[in-house]
């Protein structure tokens, strides 16, 4: 049994069973990854993929164990790779992180910009999408770390440790009505259309909880996953926006109020997540603390040895989270 077999099989499974788009991104030739994984099916005596012809048509329930157990491999030898290159050049290497659209556009760029002053030869990499899809990716080895607020908490083999607290704010265009209330309420914001994020984006369920809880039942007519997009729409009359106060600058959205909404929603907290069992290089720990200095080495190790989500909670109960 060869690693190079193990790599295969794990990567045409994730090419959707497609052996020539896994040649293409693995640089080597369609034939040869087929008889690799040949031999090792004639190897272990069990067949990974079914077969329809030449054509691989689903992994097979052995085939869903060794790919699974194969990858774990190939994450225990990229830690073997990532401890060898911390002790060779402590300062070069790659990340890569997954997160939103808001995270990345507003909470990152100033982590980012004094991350790269200090390594400038590690190579960065930014992954975008859903939260689950974020989840996903930490959770297979894909990226070193996910940010997200919404999803972590459904991949029991991930450590996740929070980074801080955020609420949210109602944007109208200039002259709204309820611009001039003396105090927002759900109930006012219920009687508008509303364009917010897509459900299991960027603490969505924090909203949708507040509102039930009242019994209302708002009238959402667009979703997006972009803040961005949200204040387009809101500027075209199509609805009034709730969308995370950091997504919002007086400077940048002059034509837009912005009405405090922290008093109506619970807050929500964002977590940096990675698989257990990830080796930390040294700069990997630094851009944690640079993210949320309250996460230092010290508390990242202690994070390391929870087993759950409550001692998890526990080593946190006493931390003041930062609040955006």
């Amino acid at each position: 049994m060869k690693l190079q077999q193990l790599r295969y099989i794990w990567e045409v499974a994730h090419h959707d069973l497609n052996v020539s788009a896994t040649a293409q991104s693995l640089y080597t030739s369609q034939p040869g990854i087929s008889k690799q994984i040949r031999l090792l099916e004639d190897e272990l005596g069990v067949e990974v993929f079914a077969r329809s012809g030449k054509h691989l048509t689903r992994v097979t329930p052995a085939g869903e164990r060794i790919i699974s157990t194969a990858g774990e491999i190939l994450r225990k030898v990229e830690s073997i790779k990532q401890i060898a290159q911390e002790f060779s050049n402590e300062k070069k290497g790659t990340l890569s992180i997954a997160t939103t659209h808001t995270q990345a556009r507003y909470a990152l760029p100033p982590v980012i910009s004094a991350f790269i002053k200090q390594y400038p030869d590690v190579a960065l990499h930014m992954h975008q999408g859903t939260p689950m899809q974020i989840a996903e990716m930490a959770a297979d080895g894909t990226v070193d770390f996910a940010i997200a607020t919404e999803a972590l908490e459904l991949f029991g083999d991930l450590v996740m440790m929070p980074c801080y607290r955020w609420n949210r704010c109602v944007v109208v265009p200039l002259g709204h009505p309820l611009a001039k209330l003396p105090k927002l309420t759900l109930e006012a914001l219920a009687e508008y259309p509303i364009v917010t994020y897509v459900f299991g984006f960027t603490g969505r369920s924090k909203l949708d909880e507040a509102f039930n809880h009242r019994g209302l039942s708002p009238k959402v007519v667009f979703t997006a996953a972009d803040a961005d997009v949200i204040k387009t729409y809101v500027r075209l009359g199509l609805g009034v926006g709730i969308l995370a106060t950091m997504a919002v600058d007086a400077k940048h959205d002059p034509d837009l109020v912005v009405l405090d909404a922290s008093e109506l929603f619970e807050a929500s907290v964002t977590k940096i997540g990675f698989r257990r069992g990830t080796f930390l290089r040294g700069f990997m720990c630094d851009f944690i603390e640079k993210f949320a200095p309250h996460l230092t080495r010290d508390m990242q190790a202690k994070a390391l040895q929870c087993h759950n989500k409550a001692e998890m909670d526990e080593l946190f109960r006493d931390i003041q989270l930062p609040t955006y």
